[in-house]
């Protein structure tokens, strides 16, 4: 059974592979645009091709049962008809309820005629990276809402979800909305980021217009798109947030935000 794992090289797809691995996976192909730069592991093999160009696909599929699909809503139900005629079952999708940004995603896995599997994750903890151009030139984050809520998940969480669901038939159909496992707010995050690095970080509450020029350096023309659509979503029904679903669906607890600002301290000094 071959595993596909598209977006390899990317931030949640190398870690599928890597999670892939650690189960004992021995038959992975691991999809990237430059397999000169992959520095995959040697026991995967890799496969030279780009989902936004469907055209450069053609061998890649053969002999797959099932795939990883990183979002890309450009080119999703090319790729994905491409999939089914060369015999792929199953796809385990990265996208959002279908009223989101990525739900086009969801619809063209679901109109597929694939197996499939949805993972919906919400606040990434490695979103809060975003911050750390000002906490290095300045010691604060400016945002608008200091008490907005989020229950941010590890990356590497929603990659060892994925890795589980390529696994097992038992979850196909399923709609999974993921989480981290606790409710914090924009403070809390700043507060556990400022015990990491050891060191006093400020949060100073800003308009609009200031989060996006704080923000900008670090996300380019990003910033606005984020402040606009990202931000105003926290805080927003946050007794509902699925914090128990990273445990309940691979059986390991999932990443707290304090252990993962101590893990990821290089990224903000």
């Amino acid at each position: 059974m071959t595993i596909l794992v598209t977006g390899a090289t990317a931030n949640i797809g190398r870690k599928v592979v890597d999670h892939l691995l650690g189960l004992g996976v021995t038959d992975i192909r691991a999809l990237t645009a430059n397999p000169r730069k992959a520095a995959l592991p040697a026991e995967v093999q890799v496969a030279e091709g780009n989902p936004r160009r469907p055209d450069t696909l053609a061998k890649v599929f053969d002999g797959v049962d099932r795939m990883y699909l990183a979002p890309n809503s450009d080119t999703t139900a090319d790729l994905l008809a491409r999939a089914r005629a060369a015999g792929v079952r199953h796809v385990v999708d990265l996208s959002g309820e279908p009223e989101s940004w990525w739900g086009t995603v969801s619809t063209a896995v679901e109109d597929s005629g694939l197996a499939w599997t949805h993972l919906w994750p919400a606040d990434f903890m490695e979103n809060s990276l975003t911050w750390s151009d000002q906490i290095r030139s300045t010691g604060t984050v400016r945002e608008p809402r200091p008490d907005a809520a989020s229950a941010p998940i590890a990356m590497d969480d929603i990659a060892a979800v994925a890795a589980t669901a390529l696994l097992d038939d038992t979850h196909f159909g399923r709609s999974y909305p993921l989480a981290g496992p606790e409710i914090l707010t924009r403070t809390d995050l700043v507060r556990a980021l400022a015990t990491a690095l050891g060191r006093d970080i400020a949060f100073a509450p800003s308009t609009r217009e200031e989060t996006i020029a704080a923000l900008t350096p670090a996300m380019g023309e990003t910033a606005t798109w984020y402040v606009d659509n990202a931000l105003t979503s926290f805080g927003e029904s946050t007794d509902a947030l699925p914090i128990g679903s990273v445990h309940d669906i691979t059986g390991r607890p999932a990443t707290t935000f304090a252990q993962w600002a101590l893990d990821n301290v290089a990224g903000f000094r």
